[in-house]
């Protein structure tokens, strides 16, 4: 059973990493194409208490004490339906990959058909890249797929099983949040050019170049704190890299760092404030994971300057130009019971966005405590049961602190094929 749930682990890294899952497998020709998904739903219980000052985006954490919510909805992983392929031509291995990411919720949509109470869901289209390379020297990836920086963060969160944060308001969209915000910062699904070396003894890098992103003007308020966020479309791309090393025996585990940058231009043409001009967004990470006896720990740290806090290059720069700087940190435990196969864990971590001198508050922090327990009832199929409590803390200027929570009970199941 601890076998089975280390396979629905792995599939759920492999189904938001760079490729399908091993799922039905049908030879095609000169092709081997690969079919294979993740479906999931959960039923959440969302209670909310605090401040309304503290605002609610973008974890969802409501308008002070607002009312609980239920909702049944799609957790951290999307429902997930990908079809790759791959062959050897020339010399090179080929392939693709192309995946769709319909939510299992619904959401209100206006009329619809006639009907004035039509609900709908969303989709996303994540995955649509091809590769090209060779053992020997490496592969090349052309196409949407995850980014590169803070990745590994992501695959190491065990809420990527569940549903973390966020449920109270964005049943209706194709994930919750899991702990993006609240430790880590979401890598997000870009266009991108990139290139993977070989394994060598466990040791690996990735390098690309990523989708260019532009600065717009924002609100500028501690609900809110955007000055320029991110639309794409920058003139100067992103580039961002990793490196790992990942190692097998009774202690095994994995070590990495990445790091992402890039120019944002033209920052004057969009703001009255004076001597604005070009700056550049940066972050680097570092973070590790070593399993032992059924006992595992992650530890994982972020830093950044005109970043963001959550979604990248959102709330990273203040309304005279100037680049505010970020943290993320996390810690997870996990234990999986000798035959049974239940994966107990728990988890803290905390984001945090300092103000300029030019902003209405000194910092920001957002934190969550996760606890969970995944159980493989069948080879792909496993029950899972969370609870996390989120909360926002806003440093005011001159005001003291508004704070705000949300506590979230989530009980559902997830199928991989």
């Amino acid at each position: 059973m601890k076998t089975k749930l280390n396979l629905a682990v792995a599939a759920a890294l492999l189904a938001g990493a760079s490729s399908a899952n091993a799922g039905i497998m049908i030879p095609a020709g000169d092709w081997t194409l690969d079919i294979g998904g993740i479906v999931n739903t959960y039923y959440t219980y969302t209670t909310f208490s605090g401040d309304t000052g503290a605002g609610s985006s973008p974890l969802g954490l409501g308008q002070g004490d607002a009312d609980s919510s239920n909702n049944i909805t799609t957790g951290l992983l999307p429902n997930y339906l990908s079809v790759s392929g791959k062959t050897r031509q020339n010399d090179l291995d080929v392939g693709f990959t192309i995946s769709i990411n319909p939510g299992s919720s619904t959401t209100a949509a206006g009329q619809q058909n006639g009907n004035v109470n039509g609900r709908t869901g969303n989709q996303e289209n994540r995955q649509a890249f091809l590769t090209f390379g060779d053992k020997s020297w490496g592969s090349i990836k052309v196409g949407k797929d995850l980014g590169i920086y803070a990745s590994d963060a992501i695959l190491n969160d065990m809420t990527l099983l569940g549903v973390g944060s966020g449920a109270g308001s964005l049943a209706g969209n194709t994930t919750t949040l899991g702990r993006i915000g609240t430790g880590f910062m979401y890598a997000d699904w870009k266009s991108q050019i990139a290139y993977s070396s070989p394994n060598w003894n466990g040791f690996s890098f990735t390098a690309g170049v990523t989708q260019a992103f532009n600065a717009s003007t924002s609100l500028n308020t501690p609900q809110n704190p955007n000055a320029f966020g991110g639309s794409r479309g920058g003139s100067s791309p992103a580039f961002e890299g990793k490196a790992s090393y990942e190692w097998a025996g009774d202690v095994g585990g994995k070590v990495w760092v990445s790091a992402i940058t890039q120019k944002l231009d033209n920052l004057q043409d969009i703001t009255s404030a004076s001597g604005v001009s070009d700056d550049r967004a940066t972050a680097y990470d570092i973070g590790a994971t070593v399993n032992l006896a059924g006992f595992g720990l992650t530890g994982y740290y972020g830093k950044g300057d005109g970043i963001g806090q959550t979604v990248q290059f959102n709330d990273g720069f203040s309304v005279d130009g100037k680049g505010r700087d970020s943290d993320q940190w996390y810690v997870q435990g996990t234990y999986t019971l000798p035959g049974v196969g239940t994966k107990l864990g728990v988890s803290y971590g905390e984001s945090t966005l300092d103000g300029n001198s030019i902003d209405t508050f000194n910092d920001i922090k957002d934190s969550m405590w996760t606890v969970g327990a995944y159980h493989p009832l069948t080879k792909h199929l496993n029950l899972v049961a969370e609870y996390s409590n989120v909360e926002r803390d806003v440093d005011l200027v001159g005001a003291g602190n508004a704070k705000a929570k949300a506590k979230t009970i989530s009980l559902g199941a997830i199928m991989f094929f």
